[in-house]
């Protein structure tokens, strides 16, 4: 087998298919694993590229469990609470706690009345989130997967008719409570306006599972990951871009990389699926996803980043901060317009030296600054913006805390949508790929097993279930068993016996 992307995904994807006692190659045009859940080291700072939040962390036990290893005793977590603070521009904030009665609390503050509504809406989203999960588990390749039982039984529960943000309303008056259970669509790059209603579980997630911080960073984790994955035979190529899938006919014989050609029995796409389509596969060979169709998607926004290593420690910012902007829809809209920036941007900021001082040199921290922003349009030019958009930045950063800021910065590196386009090879720059619209998920999100060419599986957030390293964990499951089913693999008797033990459950009676 061959895997086209060290990316979270294509490593989990290696696990388990050497689990299964596959023979198995990974080919990484970076020169580390990854992808953008991977690093930037510069001057002893040490900062995570993408993703930051580590949530419900029982998908990849799971996957440690299949090969015979315990998550928890290969790598070091530190629960964060509180998990982040939500600043709610000119309108006070508040700190999302771990503990129901405290979160309770911290809601009173804001709004009385919402905090007796607390305990509906977690046991409702309890009683979601166990009923679309095994849809969350299984692939999507037909129309008639949507008969099965378990998506018929979990229809009603999801309310497409409803945005997130209209089906919190049951739940919560204040604007600002809402806020702070559906600023979550940020994880995949959507308005929680528009982001379908399913996606209330996953603020549920934070509540019910907690927030954690891997020690070292979440690189550590793909490092981790590409260990175990080498321990089991996996061959890891680094700096060895694919440039092209060999075919016989509609199928997939193999890989050639700038090195040399790799022949497979099947591949496991894990690059970022606009842009490996156009790279990889001949437009003429794809009958529903061709570069036209491609194009023609809605496409998450994308996000500017500020990567700072500073002098000395903010002791009193929160490891996750959230600013939303007072008119958060009009910030929305100037982001999903695409032509203009952001007037009064929303901001995360992460400052985690606060638990992790190994990210920084003695006396020093890192800050990871998220802004999110339109993806690339060609309207914004960002070599000519990025200057006064740094400065728009930073100053709104003194609203969250983050004081002399500009006197204190050590060591600098902005990102931008073309950034994440060119360097990291994502298509439009689109941070978190294809938009969760209902129209762009389940079925008609791109197939775990292609539906367009034979012996090509893909996964991470361009596949079903979608984007978040949750669910990109999930995808390597689902891909890789039906890789494993169709080509017959079975997994060692040492490993088969290693992963009976009993998986994490949700804790159904919890309130």
């Amino acid at each position: 087998m061959v895997v086209i992307g060290a990316g979270p995904g294509g490593l989990a994807s290696a696990m388990l298919l050497a689990a299964k006692g596959a023979k198995v190659t990974v080919v990484e045009r970076l020169p580390q694993v990854g992808g953008r859940t991977g690093r930037w080291r510069q001057d002893g700072f040490t900062f995570d590229i993408g993703p930051t939040f580590f949530l419900y962390p029982r998908v990849l036990e799971d996957i440690f469990r299949e090969c015979g290893r315990d998550l928890w005793t290969e790598l070091r977590f530190e629960r964060i609470d509180p998990m982040y603070r939500v600043l709610f521009e000119n309108a006070g904030h508040l700190d999302a706690r771990s503990d129901a009665q405290s979160m309770a609390a911290e809601i009173a503050r804001l709004s009385p009345e919402d905090a007796a509504h607390l305990p509906r809406y977690l046991a409702d989203n309890r009683k979601k989130l166990a009923s679309f999960r095994p849809v969350l588990e299984s692939p999507f390749n037909a129309l008639t997967d949507y008969l099965k039982g378990d998506v018929l039984k979990s229809l009603f529960m999801l309310r497409p008719q409803l945005s997130l943000d209209r089906d919190l309303r049951k739940y919560f008056r204040d604007r600002r409570v809402r806020q702070a259970f559906s600023f979550q669509a940020k994880y995949l790059g959507m308005s929680p306006f528009n982001c379908p209603s399913l996606f209330t579980i996953l603020a549920f997630l934070e509540h019910e599972f907690g927030i954690w911080h891997p020690i070292g960073g979440h690189a550590v984790v793909m490092d981790k990951m590409a260990e175990i994955a080498r321990d089991m035979g996996v061959e890891i190529r680094l700096q060895e871009p694919a440039v092209r899938i060999l075919f016989e006919g509609r199928r997939a014989v193999g890989v050639e990389t700038t090195k040399g050609r790799y022949p497979a029995d099947a591949l496991v796409i894990n690059a970022d699926f606009g842009h490996a389509m156009g790279a990889l596969i001949p437009n003429h060979l794809r009958r529903r996803w061709t570069d036209r169709n491609i194009a023609a998607k809605k496409y998450s926004c994308s996000t500017f980043m500020m990567y700072l290593g500073i002098d000395g420690l903010y002791e009193d910012v929160p490891h996750h901060s959230i600013m939303l902007a007072e008119d958060l829809e009009a910030n929305i809209r100037d982001i999903q317009d695409g032509r203009v920036l952001p007037k009064a941007p929303s901001i995360y900021l992460q400052n985690a030296g606060v638990t992790d001082p190994s990210l920084a040199p003695r006396g020093m921290s890192t800050l990871y600054v998220l802004v999110p922003v339109a993806h690339v349009t060609g309207a914004i030019d960002w070599p000519r913006v990025v200057p006064q958009f740094r400065e728009q930045v930073i100053d709104r950063l003194e609203l969250m805390g983050v004081k002399h800021l500009r006197e204190r910065i050590r060591f600098e590196k902005i990102l931008t949508p073309q950034g994440w386009r060119n360097d990291l090879a994502i298509y439009k720059g689109a941070t978190f790929n294809l938009s969760h619209t209902l129209g762009q998920m389940l079925y008609f999100r791109p197939h775990n097993r292609f539906e367009d060419l034979d012996r090509i599986y893909l996964v991470g957030g361009g596949t079903h279930p979608g984007s978040g390293l949750p669910v990109i964990f999930e995808s390597a499951r689902i891909s890789t068993r039906l890789l494993a089913a169709d080509l017959a693999l079975e997994a060692p008797s040492s490993l088969a016996a290693a992963t009976v033990m009993p998986p994490m459950e949700l804790e159904l009676e919890k309130v």
